[in-house]
């Protein structure tokens, strides 16, 4: 008799944001399908959807760290890292200047920088790399990229010639942008933003409006913030300010698009295409996602709905193992899941399902491999 062949399960989930990373879950899952199914096939493939986490899953996957020294948000150095393979890297602006890389947390609205995010961007193009992923996401600054550019050798000046500092209010004074001793690389550069947020720079769906306040903006920030951005906006590139992307991470999506040329592109598409997502799919017979809270913010383009997607088209079935779920079950069965496990149904404490969930997601583990790999 000839034997069936044994069950090949990718697990592909995001993070289970303030009590796992991505590779944390996958693990976790790992165990719980392999005391159950020792003789399945079990893939992890973290993922990420662009923000923070996205460097870890590439390095989960066989992508080399590379480390370095850049200033963080308000300019104190700090080690962070990218990931590369080949002249391709992988830079996350979340582990770099993004809001958990605050000193000490002091939210810093009008003066906060991403000049640390050009750092590596530099560092990646003098050591080879011709192609970057830019992971947009958790930003804590409202620059319009500003920071990054002055980094890459963009000189910002105001109606004197006087090369302005670091941040997002001062654009208010910005009148020409010196392009001249820009970083060599970006001419032989490729550059995508990978981001789910479709914001334009400017308005009331803008950087300012929808996440300025986020980062610690008052009413009377916001209105300095906003003016600095129209002005920053006239001087650096009009054109490209209501492009969809643009307000991503406090502008620097309009930074990108301006000034490096960049495409934006669905965060979690990129991710899944560079992870090489779909070969693997041709032999899978289940996929497992997950983040720690299914709801409405998840539908518009975060990591497991991504997932999802790129299973249903396979036609592979696929579950979302979650912290938790606001959805109703006609939600999950509309998106494409076949089935949703919520740790929160075997720990309803969240305090404790945060704490305890590794445990908790190799329990979930094994019940799925009971339930859809006998």
């Amino acid at each position: 008799m000839t034997r069936a062949p044994a069950p090949r399960v990718i697990l592909a989930p995001d993070k289970f944001k303030g009590s796992l990373t991505a590779p944390q879950v996958a693990a976790a899952l790992a165990a719980g399908v392999a005391r159950i199914s020792p003789e399945a096939d079990i893939r992890r493939v973290p993922v990420a959807d662009g923000g923070d986490g996205t460097v870890e899953a590439f390095v989960a996957a066989g992508w080399t760290r590379v480390e370095v020294t850049a200033p963080g948000p308000t300019g104190v150095p700090r080690r962070t890292a990218y990931a590369r393979h080949g002249a391709a890297a992988v830079v996350e602006l979340a582990a770099v200047v993004g809001l958990a890389t605050l000193p000490e947390g002091r939210l810093d609205p009008l003066g906060a920088s991403t000049y640390g995010l050009g750092v590596v961007l530099a560092h990646a193009m003098d050591n080879g790399v011709t192609d970057i992923v830019l992971g947009l996401g958790g930003s804590s600054s409202t620059d319009g990229g500003a920071g990054m550019l002055q980094a890459l050798g963009a000189r910002i000046l105001d109606a004197e010639g006087l090369e302005l500092p670091s941040g997002g209010a001062v654009l208010a004074r910005a009148a020409h942008v010196d392009r001249s001793a820009m970083h060599p690389g970006i001419a032989v550069t490729t550059f995508t933003v990978a981001s789910d947020v479709d914001n334009p720079l400017l308005g009331a769906t803008g950087a300012v409006a929808v996440y300025a306040p986020q980062k610690g903006a008052g009413p009377d920030e916001l209105d300095v913030l906003e003016s600095a951005l129209t002005h920053w906006a006239r001087v650096a590139g009009p054109d490209f300010a209501g492009l969809p992307g643009a307000g991503a991470a406090g502008g620097v999506g309009f930074g990108a698009l301006a000034v490096l040329g960049a495409q934006v592109r669905s965060g979690i598409e990129v991710v899944l295409e560079l992870l090489e997502f779909p070969a693997l799919l041709a032999t899978a017979t289940l996929v497992v996602t997950g983040e720690g809270s299914l709801d409405q913010q998840s539908l518009h383009g975060k990591a497991p709905i991504g997932v999802c997607a790129a299973a249903c088209a396979a036609k592979i079935p696929v579950i979302a193992v979650v912290g938790r779920t606001l959805l109703t079950a006609d939600e999950i069965r509309t998106m494409g899941f076949a089935g949703c496990y919520a740790l929160a149904d075997l720990e309803p404490d969240p305090a404790r399902s945060m704490a305890d969930a590794a445990a908790l997601l190799e329990c979930v583990g094994a019940r799925l491999a009971v339930e859809s790999l006998a």
